[in-house]
């Protein structure tokens, strides 16, 4: 018999601060429960799709049926993370998720963590208390030196649990990390779920910080005497194609390790996943003319370049609507790049915009990062910026933030003037803006998004959610003389486009600000399906003034933050 649905109560562990917090804001006082049954909480006319719940098919919300004038809408398959300490009236946690409520199902038997950094007593905190000590818990780690800090306090504190086992991620890269973000849960009613997320399994990146969160549908497992999905030729974005990589990707860190994950995997049925997955594993992967990824898996950029090539880019068969794409970059860390600009040019972006016909133009890039002045008046201030990286000290580093600075956008687009005023004369400009409402969390997301339109950016062609930061140890150096790029680190994200979600010529992938759920705006050509992407920063862009620096954790902030403190190394 189907076991009743449960309320989850929170433990007192899950408001536990992290360690290396020193005040925050008064939490908000709230009971936590399972998520809705939908996305929303409208009540809509729904239609069919592939998402699955509780071992059923379970319903999308749109606002109505579709018609040639209203079409279909699909909330966005990205979801941000509930920010702590937003007040709740302005509703910018509108559609958000915690963490209890993805890790506090009691059906949850078997759960893999995959992740950088770890406060195992704050991941155990999540579950349900029922269940706490009876779900196996795996903790993939890359701490390979058994001195390192972060595996001494991972395996103290696995002692304290009979049910969790550390597991150490191969690491042949002497600077390479084992940076991806993924959950993997078995369930008791064999359906498995892949989460691929981008926040660190400690208190204060799933508290007040900006992350992304993309959820599978509920896998089920495979009909008995049903033919396993075909290893090659499978469509890029379809679940077969999506299995692979993930098994691929899984594979390895070794059969000891993750041996007997890939085995329960492989059982499971994977059709209903819509998204493209994007990693890296550290190797030396050879490049050549002929790689074909209907063969094998790809990693890194040269994984990125064959994907972008393969995603349908719908033209504009108006002359009129000619436009210039643009891709934005938001990420919350820059490694060294090189002293010129070659690897960021000729390697990255030259991975995210693959050559396409003489009539279409090329793309403008930005990268958003933000400043100092953004870090001090986030939510937890100076605290933030210990997770936001980018070194600008050395003869080096200024020379690569002088390439990089005509790309840099802010993050919340309303740094304070350099007289340390308000410019009130911005009001008319910040009203126009499409705001996402998250200006004072402070970003540790990652998203590549491509616009159709730089001037508008009413329309993605694609959006990708990732762990991976913008460096070669994690989407792989240029290609050496002997043919070959070296992977550092691993990564794990997905790619999105609108035509995964809506197989007809006309469907539309929209930014959506406080809500998963898009709107319809006035369009010349009426859109089939409308897809939402949940936006993290606000549009129009801002870009760095001759005075903006990107904010620098190695460095020494007198300044207070808004709660008084100042950053002195």
């Amino acid at each position: 018999m189907e076991r009743p649905s449960k309320r989850a109560r929170v433990s007192p562990d899950s408001t536990r601060e992290d360690a290396q917090s020193n005040t925050y804001l008064a939490s908000m006082h709230r009971s936590v429960s399972p998520p809705p049954r939908t996305r929303s909480g409208q009540a809509m006319t729904s239609i069919s799709t592939h998402h699955q719940y509780d071992g059923h098919t379970e319903e999308l919300p749109i606002r109505h049926l579709p018609t040639p004038h209203h079409p279909r809408l699909i909330p966005s398959p990205i979801q941000l993370t509930h920010i702590r300490d937003f007040p709740s009236q302005k509703g910018y946690n509108a559609d958000t998720v915690r963490l209890r409520d993805i890790l506090g199902d009691p059906m949850i038997r078997e759960c893999w963590q995959f992740n950088y950094l770890f406060d195992v007593d704050f991941l155990m905190s999540q579950f349900d208390e029922d269940v706490r000590g009876l779900v196996q818990v795996k903790v993939v780690h890359g701490s390979w030196e058994k001195e390192a800090p972060n595996r001494i306090r991972i395996e103290e504190a696995c002692t304290r649990y009979k049910n969790v086992e550390p597991i150490v991620a191969y690491m042949p890269e002497r600077f390479g990390t084992h940076h991806s973000k993924m959950m993997i849960l078995l369930r008791h009613d064999d359906l498995a779920e892949i989460i691929i997320h981008t926040a660190n399994m400690i208190s204060g990146d799933w508290a007040n910080m900006t992350q992304a969160v993309w959820r599978s549908p509920r896998l089920p497992l495979r009909k008995q005497g049903a033919a396993a999905e075909p290893t090659t030729q499978s469509t890029i974005g379809s679940g077969a194609r999506f299995k692979r990589d993930l098994l691929a990707y899984l594979k390895a860190y070794g059969t000891k390790k993750t041996g007997p994950l890939v085995q329960q995997l492989d059982g499971y049925d994977f059709a209903a996943i819509r998204a493209a997955l994007i990693a890296s594993i550290p190797c030396r992967q050879h490049v050549h003319n002929d790689l074909d990824s209907d063969r094998l898996t790809l990693w890194g950029w040269p994984a990125l370049k064959d994907l972008m090539g393969r995603i349908p880019i719908r033209k504009r068969t108006d002359p009129s609507t000619a436009s210039k794409p643009h891709i934005v970059i938001q990420i919350s860390s820059v490694a060294s790049l090189g002293q010129t600009d070659k690897w960021l040019k000729d390697a990255f972006f030259a991975s995210l915009a693959p050559p396409s016909p003489a009539s279409t133009p090329r793309p403008k890039y930005s990268i958003i990062f933000p400043t100092p002045d953004e870090i001090r008046r986030s939510l937890d201030g100076y605290r933030s910026g210990g997770s936001i990286h980018m070194k600008t000290q050395s003869a080096l580093q200024q020379k690569q933030l002088q390439y990089m600075r005509p790309y840099l956008c802010q993050w919340a687009g309303d740094s304070i003037s350099e007289s340390g005023c308000v410019d009130l004369t911005q009001d008319e400009e910040k009203r126009s803006k499409r705001a996402a409402g998250r200006a004072r969390a402070a970003p540790h997301i990652k998203t590549y998004i491509r616009f159709s339109d730089t001037e508008t950016m009413d329309d993605i062609d694609w959006a990708m959610v990732t762990s991976a930061n913008l460096s070669t140890q994690a989407w792989g150096a240029a290609t050496n003389a002997k043919g070959e790029i070296r992977i550092s680190s691993w990564e794990i994200g997905v790619v999105v486009w609108p035509q995964l979600f809506d197989d007809t010529e006309t469907v539309a992938m929209v930014p959506c600000f406080q809500t998963d759920l898009p709107s319809v705006a006035s369009r010349s050509e009426p859109p089939s399906a409308v897809v939402g992407f949940r936006m993290p920063y606000d549009l129009p862009l801002t870009p760095y003034r001759a005075a903006d620096e990107p904010w620098c954790a190695t460095a020494t902030h007198h300044q207070p933050d808004w709660q008084g403190q100042s950053w002195v190394l």
